[in-house]
C-alpha cells in the first residue's frame, strides 16, 4: 500500500504541508526605567527635570548655592552687639552649564514587505521606539551617575551626557576627581582603603585595596557609605527627612545587591541578618509573605537607605562599558562595581524637546512607510566648583561606594 505523503515545502514546488502563522507577536523584554520613580521636576527630585528649554536653545545654566557659612569653624559670627556692617556674608554660588542634543531613531518597511507579513511586523515599530528611548535614557543615566564632572567642557555633538565618561578619563583624571571628591568616594569598608599621595588620589590603588572577604556590599559597609554622604561638606541634602531621620537612596547592580541581601537576609558568619531578626514576622495574609523581602524581590531598605536595584549596572556597564572593573580589585583579579547612594539633586535631565512620534515625509507615493521618535534633552552629574570659583569639581547631590562583587 503506497501511502500518500504531504511534501514540505523544502521539496521545490511540492510544499503542500499546513503552515499555521501566529499574528500575536513576542517581543524581547525591555525593562523599565528603574530610576522613574526617583524623577521629577521638584527640587527635591534625585534626578530633577527641567523643561526651561522649551522655547529653544542648546544650553541651560543650573543654578547652585550653598548654605551660609558664618558661626561654622573658620567663618567667625558676629558676636552680641558686634557691627554687622562690612561683616557681611557673600552668599557662595555657581552656575552649572549643561548642553542638549538630539537623540532620534527610525524603521521602515515598504508596501511589498508589507504584502509578505503574516503577523504585522511593521505594527511592532512604535511600541518598540519607545523601548529603545526608555533603555537609552536609562543607561545614559547610568554612565553620568559614574561620570567625572568637567565644568569647563561642553560635550562635543551628538553627546548628550555632560561630563567625562568614566571610561574614557585618564587616571590622572580619575585620581583628580577623586582627590576633589575625597569626602563623598568610599572604598569597601574602610576610609583607610582610599589611597592618597602628595598630588593626587590614586583611584586605581585605591580598587586594589578591595578584597572578596571584607569589602562586599553589606549592611555595615552601607551605612559607612551614609555616614561618608551625612559628613560630606558642602552637605548632601538626603532624600527626605522624617522625624529627625535622613533617608537616602542606593542605586546599584545585580552584584552588589546580590551581596547586600545575602548579609540582610540570611544567617550566617559575618552576616547581619538582619531581615531575619529585625523585622515583624507577618502571616501568610494579604499583606504578609508579599511584603517580606525573605520572600518577595524589590527594593531593601536598612539604616535609613533604600537600595535600589538597576541590573544594567552590572550586566551592561560593568560587563561591557567599565571593563576595568572586571579585574580592579585585589591581586588585579577581583571584579569591583560602583554603588551610586543619592540624595536630593544628584543628577539633572534637561529637556529641550520631549519625545515625540514622528513620520517619514518622503513616501515614493505612499508605498515606503517610516515611523520614528525624536527627543532632545542632556544630562549631568549635578557639580559645583569649590570654593566659589575655585578649582575644585564637587558632586553636589551624591557619594559613590566601590565594592569588591565577585561574579557568581
Amino acid at each position: 500500500m503506497a501511502t500518500t505523503v504531504i511534501h514540505d515545502q523544502a521539496t521545490p514546488g511540492a510544499g503542500n504541508r499546513l503552515v499555521r502563522y501566529i499574528e500575536e507577536i513576542n517581543r524581547e523584554f525591555c525593562r523599565e526605567n528603574m530610576f522613574s520613580p526617583y524623577m521629577g521636576e521638584d527640587v527635591t527630585s534625585i534626578i530633577r527635570i527641567r523643561n526651561e528649554l522649551k522655547a529653544g536653545g542648546e544650553v541651560i545654566n543650573l543654578p547652585i548655592v550653598r548654605r551660609l557659612l558664618r558661626g561654622q569653624p573658620g567663618q567667625p559670627a558676629v558676636i552680641g552687639s558686634g557691627t554687622l556692617v562690612g561683616a557681611e556674608e557673600a552668599i557662595d554660588n555657581f552656575g552649572q552649564r549643561v548642553k542638549v542634543d538630539w537623540a532620534r531613531n527610525a524603521v521602515v518597511t515598504n508596501k511589498a514587505e508589507s504584502q509578505k507579513d503574516s503577523a504585522d511586523i511593521f505594527g511592532e515599530a512604535k511600541p518598540l521606539l519607545s523601548d529603545w528611548g526608555k533603555e537609552l535614557q536609562r543607561d545614559e543615566i547610568i554612565a553620568t551617575m559614574m561620570s567625572l564632572p568637567a565644568l569647563d567642557t561642553l560635550p562635543g555633538a551628538d553627546i548628550r551626557i555632560n561630563g567625562l565618561l568614566y571610561q574614557s578619563a585618564t587616571a590622572t583624571q580619575r585620581g583628580q576627581w577623586q582627590l576633589d571628591n575625597a569626602d563623598r568616594v568610599l572604598f569597601g569598608n574602610s576610609l583607610a582603603n582610599r589611597v592618597a599621595t602628595a598630588v593626587a588620589t590614586d583611584h586605581a590603588a585605591s580598587l586594589t585595596n578591595l578584597d572578596a572577604t571584607n569589602d562586599l556590599l553589606t549592611g555595615k559597609n552601607l551605612s559607612l557609605l551614609k555616614r561618608v554622604a551625612m559628613n560630606a561638606n558642602p552637605k548632601i541634602r538626603p532624600f527626605k527627612t522624617r522625624n529627625g531621620y535622613e533617608y537616602f537612596v542606593a542605586f546599584m547592580g545585580t552584584n552588589p545587591f546580590r551581596d547586600l541581601k545575602n548579609d540582610l537576609n540570611y544567617v550566617a558568619t559575618g552576616s547581619s541578618g538582619a531581615n531575619v531578626y529585625a523585622r515583624p514576622r507577618e502571616t501568610m495574609g494579604p499583606n504578609g509573605a508579599p511584603d517580606n523581602p525573605l520572600f518577595q524581590d524589590g527594593d531593601l531598605l536598612y539604616d535609613g537607605v533604600i537600595a535600589r536595584l538597576v541590573p544594567e549596572i552590572s550586566s551592561t556597564f560593568v560587563e561591557s562599558v567599565w571593563t576595568t572593573l572586571k579585574t580592579a580589585g585585589a591581586g588585579g583579579t577581583v571584579r569591583c562595581e560602583p554603588v551610586f547612594l543619592c540624595g536630593q539633586q544628584a543628577v539633572a535631565l534637561c529637556w529641550g524637546q520631549m519625545a515625540r512620534p514622528t513620520t517619514r515625509s518622503e513616501t515614493d507615493y505612499q508605498f515606503i512607510q517610516g515611523v520614528g521618535i525624536d527627543m532632545c534633552y542632556g544630562m549631568a552629574k549635578i557639580a559645583k566648583k569649590e570654593p566659589m570659583a575655585g578649582t575644585k569639581q564637587v558632586q553636589f547631590g551624591m557619594a559613590t561606594g566601590f565594592f569588591a562583587s565577585p561574579a557568581d
